[in-house]
Order: structure tokens, then sequence, then C-alpha cells
């Protein structure tokens, strides 16, 4: 019986998923959180029951070993050598890597050397990689790249319209993100259809950080998130698409540096900065139940950047059969899901099912048999595509 846990390893950190590959259950998850403070919190699930503690994790490494030991004192393996593989999400693999790979030597190389495409993910992601490489040595590893499902689109949506040479010299292009998740969430949205030769699916991953993605016969054609997760759909504290020359004024009339800027656009903007109240979805929506103007203006410019690329994808595929909502609003949140359908029901002859929508529970199809595109609610399950991936090149 082959046992694969899946690592998501963040710059301050660890989140966890081991698996029973046999069956694909879930034999215990959790998260190592505040990573490098006094106040580090660890949670494990297993057996229904949740164990929380606080204490100090100076770093990745001790978060390992304390994950590892509490499998052990819990007696969830009775040794470690039970743990036959361990899948590493990392989130930039750049033009490398259009699958998952067994990481050697040269797999690190090049993550290492795309650490400044993603330099709050990818150096961690490393940092997850040698941690349970020193505790597990006899683990396979294999890395699961953000970027891999995307690396099917054509250079005519990759290739930025500026001098060619700073894509070739310098590999500015399109590599999006949330590609795991895609991949899954549209491959069970085929099987939902009931596996047809063809299909012309979007994903909307929507949560803190959100994408949407066209797929066509189960590849990418195209995907909102750019060079980095910054551009696309407005996001809980990312602005998404924005007019370059806002950065270029705001360097020289308002002061700030460069370093500045785009740290406001990655951390104080998308809905924290338009409401002035949260970046979680539930909050600015509780705010503007309660009359915030703001908080009611950023979610209604959330809506229409969410349409926006509905639509463009709807036109890139030559129609839509599917769109799949997933993530944390996608998955959780019958008001957007409702709001967002509206407005581009009477475009595209959807009819939602109220009910479905908004009392239905886990994956469903939320549209009437007369709606002309079929709308799904999918949970994303990255990491069992990671366990997969890593059962499946390791040959467990």
């Amino acid at each position: 019986m082959a046992k694969v846990i899946a690592v998501n390893a963040g710059s301050s950190s660890l989140k966890f998923q081991l698996f029973e590959m046999d069956d694909e259950t879930v034999i215990t998850s959790g998260v190592v959180e505040r990573i490098g403070l006094e106040d580090s919190v660890f949670t494990i699930k297993y057996n229904g029951e949740k164990d929380s503690r606080t204490l100090s994790i100076p770093t990745h490494s001790e978060a390992v070993d304390m994950l590892l030991n509490t499998l052990l004192e819990k007696n969830i393996v009775s040794s470690l050598d039970e743990i036959k593989g361990v899948g590493h999400r990392v989130v930039q693999g750049g033009t490398y890597f259009s699958e998952s790979a067994i990481i050697d030597d040269d797999v690190v190389a090049k993550i290492d050397e795309l650490k400044s495409l993603a330099p709050l993910h990818n150096p961690a992601n490393l940092t997850g990689y040698y941690a349970f490489k020193k505790a597990i040595p006899n683990a396979g590893a294999v890395a699961v790249f953000d970027t891999a499902f995307h690396q099917t689109l054509e250079p005519r949506c990759y290739v930025y319209p500026i001098p060619y040479k700073y894509y070739t010299d310098y590999g500015i292009r399109k590599y999006g993100a949330h590609g795991t998740s895609h991949k899954y969430v549209s491959q069970r949205v085929i099987d939902l259809l009931g596996n047809p030769e063809h299909s012309k699916i979007i994903v909307a991953h929507l949560g803190a950080g959100g994408s949407l993605t066209a797929v066509k016969d189960g590849k990418s054609i195209n995907t909102s998130m750019g060079f980095t997760p910054l551009a696309g759909i407005m996001m809980g504290t990312r602005s998404g698409d924005i007019d370059a020359s806002v950065i270029d004024y705001l360097i020289k009339e308002v002061g700030l540096d460069g370093n500045e800027v785009i740290n406001m656009l990655n951390k104080e903007s998308g809905l924290l900065g338009v409401s002035g109240v949260s970046s979680d979805f539930r909050d600015v929506c509780a705010a503007a139940d309660e009359g915030n103007e703001r908080a009611k203006l950023a979610i209604d410019i959330f809506f229409r950047r969410v349409i926006a690329y509905i639509g463009r994808y709807f036109i890139a595929l030559g129609g839509c059969d599917a769109i799949a909502f997933t993530a944390g609003i996608g998955e959780n949140s019958a008001f957007a899901r409702k709001e967002i359908i509206n407005l581009i029901s009477e475009a595209l002859g959807i009819v939602i099912d109220d009910d479905a929508n908004e009392n239905g529970k886990g994956e469903r199809l939320i549209t009437k048999p007369e709606s002309k595109i079929k709308v799904f609610v999918v949970p994303t399950n990255e990491e069992l595509m990671i366990a997969r991936d890593t059962k499946r090149l390791l040959n467990l």
C-alpha cells in the first residue's frame, strides 16, 4: 500500500495531505503556519479530529520534523518508510516543464533559476523539498508545477506585444498559474459531461487569488494570469490588469518607488484596496450588506472583471459547453455565482437553478436543463493531483 504526501510549502507555511494511493483516501491533512515566529501554529486533522498547537517553529526543517514525528506519535504511520513519495507544489516551472517531473539536481537547478519569476514561492518550494529529503531520504520526490498546464498556450496567446527581444532574451511572456487546479477541475467537468471527444470549458478559479482559463479538448488555450499572478481579474489584494502608465504616474507624480508600487499592486489593491474593509470576500459582502458603498463598488468591479474574461474566452473557444466555479469564492459563495451568472445569462442563454446553487452541496450542476451552457460547482483538489502525479512518475 503506497502512501504519498502532497506538500505545499509557502514562505512561512507548510500545507500537507497524506494519501493512501490504492483508493486515494486522505489519511491525514493539516498545515503549519507562521513558521519563523514565536507563535507558529501546527494543525493536523486525523480520524475526524483536529489537533492544533501554538509553539515556536523556527524553520521549515523543524516544521517537517514536527509533522513526521506527529505521524509516528499518533500511529498514523508505523514507520516513515511507509511514505514512498513526496509531491511538491512548485509555482513556476517556466518553459522547462510542461508536466510534472521527478526531482533531481537538474530540476532543482531549474526551479532555483526561475526564482526571479516567483520570488515568494519557488525558494519556499525548494525549502520544503530539502526539508523532506533530509527527513525521509528514501522517499521519491516529484515537482508539480502550477504553470505546466498552461504550456499548451500558443505564442499568439503568451507573447506580449512589446519588443520581441524581451521574450527571447529574458523570458518575459504569459506563464499563468493555478494550473493544477484548472487541470483537475476541467477534467472533472469533462467527466460530468460524459467524456465527449470535444469540449469547450471555462474554469473560474475564484479565491483570494483568482484566474480563469479557457480549456479546449482538455488543454489550456488561454488563461488570465500572466508573467506573474498579478495579472488578470481583480483579487483579494491584487489589482489584476491595469494600465501600465499608472505605474509610471505613481512613480513620477506621487513619489513612490518601483518596489512600493509593485507591493501596493500585489498586497494593498483588489477587494482590500477598493473596499478599504478587507481582502476577504465574505467581509466585504458583510460590509456591503450594512450599506458600505465602497464595499459594494469593490464587489461590482470584481464581478465585472470576471465576466469580461468569461466573454473573452467564450469567443476564443467558439462557444462553451460548461463553466465551472471553483476555489474559495467559487465553491462557497452562492451569491457570487448567482450575480456573475445573472450578468451573462441573457448573452449566453444560461438559466440558473437557484435551489441547486444555494442549497446544494459539493460537486454539482447549478443550471436548469434548458440552459444553453451548463454551469458546475467543482471543489478543486490540487493535493490529489499532486499525489496522482507523484504515484505515476515514481511507479508506486
